[in-house]
């Protein structure tokens, strides 16, 4: 009726958020001595704005008999609040719906707002104009622009119409509710508001790849009900394929936001991408000494970790080159033919570092490939302390500026992942430049009389 061209599909999501919005309705929250308020992270085209803003008013209005009820719905678009306005007044007004409550009839009717005769009305505004109406729902549907989250004068004028006049939008202070759904968009959005100031939302945070590390959990006993990394929220409309096709021209970025709701720092978190302005080069110097070390994953399932090798060199000035990264999330032989290849096309000058598991099956791993790069300079070592800790001393010599990279196809995708570390989902070439850089400081200057080599630009 709504979506006559769109065939629905279900996905379990559906019925977690309507799970919430109910608890509002019955009172649960505010049962469990909670604030009726509920923030829902969620990324783009998964019904949330139908769902919040249209079926769950209408359904309060008919159904639960709350035809009293008055709701003040917001988006950062007038076009989108009158978008949804109009799909509920259309819900309201059909056949359908008033056969089964024909007690719902109403008596104003706009494009923006309606009224019925039971004093219930519905009024929908972009979120810039929220002044005047009091309501018994406030529900605010993206307040953020894409467009705009990412300037600090327009982020700010939103998250301070969210403090400074969202309280006072309601009708009861105390029972009243507030829902807030939206997709992430920057880190110190209304989302971020919400959370750092511990404004009592309960938070329903469903990322489109799940990270078993930041599975959602509710005081209704909802949890996030998927089993392994990487599982997709709603493959019924995002499969597998479309979400990796999508992710290209969004850019890491814009992934670790809207995909995975934990926006990060565009310019960097523990790595920053302005200390690399100026610093990309065309080769580097006669006499780099050269270590690539590789980051090794035990899967090729979509989404999961990595297998990464990431060569730096050490020029003879004693600053740090990145050469060349390369990654695949194969695993088995197909790792061990990368591995081989790469360290057939960097040359036997070039050292290869591996890294050494706990217990036996990692020593035995360990000495199977350095065993497979008999002639070349290979060593296994064992790897000790987290991942942020051993990026740290890389980290330092980036942001002293003494570390370049070798201009080549690879170098964006290089440091979005840099630049999103730690928070990114991968962080297989962090970890992998890590290991290389670590090893390259811990060796003993070059013997006199040993050969170098030079990578160029076009070595790969």
């Amino acid at each position: 009726m709504l979506e006559p061209t769109n065939p629905y599909l279900h996905g379990w999501h559906i019925d977690a958020i309507a799970a919430h919005l109910e608890a509002i309705t019955s009172g649960a929250f505010l049962a469990q001595g909670l604030s009726n308020r509920l923030l829902i992270n969620i990324p783009p085209g998964t019904m949330k704005s139908l769902i919040v803003s249209v079926f769950w008013p209408a359904w309060e209005w008919g159904p639960k008999g709350l035809a009293s009820h008055r709701f003040v719905t917001t988006s950062y678009s007038e076009t989108y609040a009158k978008r949804d306005s109009r799909r509920m007044r259309s819900l309201v007004t059909s056949e359908w719906y008033e056969s089964l409550w024909p007690e719902v009839k109403l008596i104003r009717s706009g494009e923006a707002s309606f009224a019925n005769s039971k004093t219930g009305f519905r009024e929908g505004m972009p979120f810039k104009s929220l002044t005047g109406s009091r309501g018994d729902r406030v529900i605010i549907d993206d307040p953020h622009s894409i467009d705009t989250a990412e300037s600090e004068a327009e982020r700010e004028a939103t998250t301070r119409t969210f403090r400074e006049s969202v309280p006072t939008r309601l009708n009861d202070p105390e029972r009243s509710a507030i829902v807030v759904v939206m997709q992430r968009l920057h880190e110190r959005d209304v989302s971020g508001q919400i959370l750092a100031l511990k404004l009592g939302y309960q938070h329903l945070m469903l990322p489109m790849e799940f990270e078993p590390e930041r599975r959602c959990r509710t005081a209704i006993g909802f949890e996030d009900p998927r089993n392994y990394d990487g599982e997709l929220l709603f493959p019924e409309r995002f499969p597998r394929n479309v979400v990796e096709r999508d992710k290209v021209p969004m850019g890491s970025y814009a992934v670790a936001g809207q995909f995975q709701q934990r926006p990060v720092p565009r310019d960097g978190g523990l790595f920053k991408r302005e200390w690399f302005a100026g610093k990309i080069i065309r080769q580097a110097p006669q006499g780099t000494r050269w270590i690539r070390h590789w980051d090794l994953a035990a899967t090729k399932k979509a989404g999961a970790a990595r297998t990464a090798g990431v060569k730096i060199g050490r020029a003879p000035d004693g600053s740090f080159i990145v050469g060349h990264a390369v990654k695949t999330q194969d695993e088995g032989n197909r790792v061990r033919q990368l591995i081989k290849a790469t360290a057939e096309a960097d040359g036997r000058e070039v050292e290869i570092s591996l890294p050494q598991d706990p217990g036996q099956a990692g020593k035995v791993q360990a000495q199977d490939m350095v065993a497979m790069l008999a002639g070349w300079k290979a060593k296994a070592e064992p790897e000790t302390g987290d991942k942020v800790t051993r990026a740290e001393p890389f980290s330092v010599q980036c942001e002293a500026g003494n570390v370049y990279i070798v201009e080549g196809a690879w170098n964006e995708d290089y440091l979005d992942e840099l630049c999103l570390f730690p928070s990114g989902s991968f962080k297989d070439q962090v970890d992998a430049s890590s290991g290389a850089f670590g090893r390259l400081v811990q060796r003993k200057e070059a013997q006199p009389g040993r050969v170098t080599t030079t990578t160029t630009m076009g070595a790969y």
